[in-house]
């Protein structure tokens, strides 16, 4: 019934469709499974993409050739860039999504792609043979037999969903659990542990008084998370039209979102469930996300606020269903419903569905190598929650890179490997490899020691030329951004050449209170002051303005921050390089240091268990000093 496939990814949230459209995209024959075809991309969670460092590793995703930054861009309702205030090495794009457009055009573009074909069952084994992985087991009893399986089975792995006393299997609301698969692993060696996440209660819109909240709209001038130029806010409606909400619609046809709080009678309601909350009665054994945590762990954490803030978060075009962020809980539903009801706005609330929380299996991602496949079964690969991860975007980026990597492995090609200093989508990586997780891990710009390089504006400068020497990103990318960087460079060039008289520039730098010039100077020196910008000097000069009308805004807006934070972007680059060379000193697998003596004990310990790939990696252990990595450099001749 099935022939042989190249690779075999099991499960299609946002890790497996990533791994399944980048290795089917490469020339490999693959096979998504699926225990629903009707959830294929569901955003299980908060309907949105991107935010803070998140937003990033979209971009990265696109520009190495994924998908997820062309369906958020068509599937969006709202879209803010984050950070503004700060520097661009902050600057975080965000969209909200329409939840159930996202999901179907993920499957349009799967469903178009080459290559790519599909089953719906649940995979309850792999097929081990002379200790070779040869592909899965479906719950129909179904051999199905591959080179290389990517594993992306988010919180389905022995899922046990939480609400108030009740306790019952599932890997999401309405879903069940999926079971075999963690016991075989554990037989193999592998080592498991349990994670926890929750969901907060969705509302019908239609009851909520949005008088009593603030407005929240999108970005006057939207940007995008795609380099491509896809069709932006694709099913937005008429003013007035959007969801029946009689919403005003803001800029570009954008919906708004709505911010309000709780208050001390919204807490007080909430203690009266405690007793029976199963995370203060230890039902829950799994850490949940330190960064996203329920409402009831806030109340107890930070018993000092009076108040915590909600974002009252619109479902699509064409629902009213509404996701109250920030109010996550797995406290009996009756005591969410009477909580609710004392929040402002929501005093004539409608509950669609209660929040809850969700327990399953992971495995701690020490037992991965940096192309995300497993030590203990080769051509065996993780990607997402399965990892310990948390996000859309983090699960999103492994899927592409474990898809990447499961189709180079069985073409006998080398790794696809992204350093700390080239991605975050590296960092991630390196961190979970590296350090490992007992908690949920999110991505934040502070995890990157080299954030100013990689910033969410050359994501394709950075990943594209790479991402087409391996097949996957198209012609049509490499073209946009080698037009890019010639353009940047135009321009840069064009501001240390020329210069700029006073009576020219001086109106605009009085105005924004920067210290006049006295003399016709370079146009470079003057932009390099904090407070004027590109725009600036077009508005002053009327050469300028011509000169930069010839330009598109990406272009223009990459030169700016290349001139303006030029001596900082060379000193990290530097720093970079340093690390670069501890990177290129290959430390073998089979490397005994248990032979090293000098090496401290623990040092011997984690080396073992972590097989670092390079010097560099090992550095980075939890652990490890300066003078074991001076040990180890003696022994390897340096």
């Amino acid at each position: 019934m099935f022939k042989e496939y190249d690779v075999i990814v099991v499960g299609a949230g946002h890790a497996g469709c990533e791994a399944a459209a980048a290795a089917a995209n490469m020339g490999s024959s693959t096979l998504l499974i699926t225990m629903n075809m009707q959830t294929i991309a569901q955003m299980s969670c908060n309907p949105a993409m991107g935010g803070i460092a998140k937003g990033q590793i979209v971009r990265e995703i696109d520009a190495l050739g994924g998908y997820s930054g062309i369906v958020t861009d068509k599937t969006a309702v709202q879209f803010k860039m984050l950070n503004r205030s700060k520097g661009p090495a902050m600057w975080s794009p965000r969209t909200q999504s329409d939840r159930h457009r996202f999901a179907e055009e993920w499957r349009l573009m799967l469903e178009n792609t080459s290559n790519l074909d599909f089953w719906q069952d649940m995979v309850k084994s792999l097929i081990i043979e002379d200790g070779k992985l040869c592909g899965v087991v479906t719950g129909m009893d179904i051999e199905i037999r591959s080179k290389a399986v990517v594993l992306t089975n988010g919180t389905f792995l022995n899922g046990i969903i939480h609400l108030g006393e009740k306790q019952y299997g599932g890997g999401r609301a309405g879903e069940k659990s999926s079971k075999g698969i963690t016991e075989q692993l554990i037989g193999l060696g592998f080592e498991a542990g349990r994670m926890k996440t929750g969901t907060p209660p969705r509302v019908d819109g239609r009851s909520l008084d949005y008088s009593k909240m603030e407005i929240q709209h999108g970005d006057e001038n939207p940007s995008r998370f795609s380099y491509l130029d896809v069709p932006q806010f694709e099913f937005r409606k008429p003013a007035g039209k959007s969801s029946g909400l009689n919403w005003p619609v803001g800029p570009e046809g954008q919906m708004p979102c709505f911010i309000t709080y709780t208050n001390d009678e919204v807490h007080e309601i909430l203690r009266t469930g405690f007793e029976k909350s199963p995370m203060f009665t230890g039902r829950i054994q799994g850490l949940g996300p330190r960064y996203c945590p329920s409402i009831e762990d806030k109340i107890t954490r930070f018993a000092e606020r009076d108040r915590h803030q909600l974002f009252v978060e619109p479902e699509g075009w064409n629902t009213v269903e509404i996701y109250v962020n920030g109010f996550s809980t797995s406290l009996p539903e009756d005591v969410q419903y009477k909580a609710l009801k004392k929040i402002p706005g929501f005093e004539n609330v409608k509950m669609f569905r209660p929040g809850y929380a969700i327990e399953y299996d992971y495995f701690p991602p020490q037992q991965l190598s940096l192309t995300l496949e497993t030590k203990p079964v080769e051509n065996l690969y993780f990607a997402g929650q399965i990892n310990g991860t948390t996000g859309y975007e983090e699960a999103a980026c492994q899927g592409l890179m474990a898809g990447i990597n499961a189709h180079l492995k069985i073409n006998n090609k080398e790794p696809f490997i992204l350093q700390r200093s080239e991605a975050y989508i590296g960092v991630l990586i390196d961190d979970l490899v590296t350090k490992g997780t007992e908690e949920p891990y999110r991505m934040f710009t502070s995890r990157a020691e080299y954030r100013i390089l990689l910033r969410q504006d050359n994501a394709d400068v950075r990943l594209t030329p790479r991402s087409y020497e391996l097949g996957l990103a198209s012609k049509e990318r490499l073209d946009k951004v080698n037009e890019k960087i010639r353009n940047a460079n135009e321009i840069i060039s064009y501001f240390k050449k020329e210069s700029i008289d006073p009576e020219e520039i001086n109106p605009a730098l009085e105005v924004i209170g920067s210290s006049p010039i006295t003399q016709k100077v370079k146009m470079f020196g003057v932009l390099t002051r904090p407070t004027i910008t590109l725009l600036d000097f077009a508005l002053s000069s009327p050469k300028v303005k011509e000169f930069i009308s010839k330009y598109d805004l990406e272009s223009i807006e990459q030169a700016e921050i290349l001139m303006k934070y030029e001596g900082y972007i060379s000193k990290e680059h530097e720093l970079a390089d340093k690390q670069i060379k501890l990177e290129d000193l290959v430390l073998h697998d089979d490397f005994d240091y248990k032979r090293l003596t000098s090496l401290s004990a623990e040092a011997r310990e984690k080396l073992t268990k972590i097989r670092p790939r390079t010097i560099g990696q090992a550095s980075r252990i939890s652990g490890i000093t300066p003078s074991d990595i001076s040990i180890l450099m003696v022994y390897l001749g340096r």
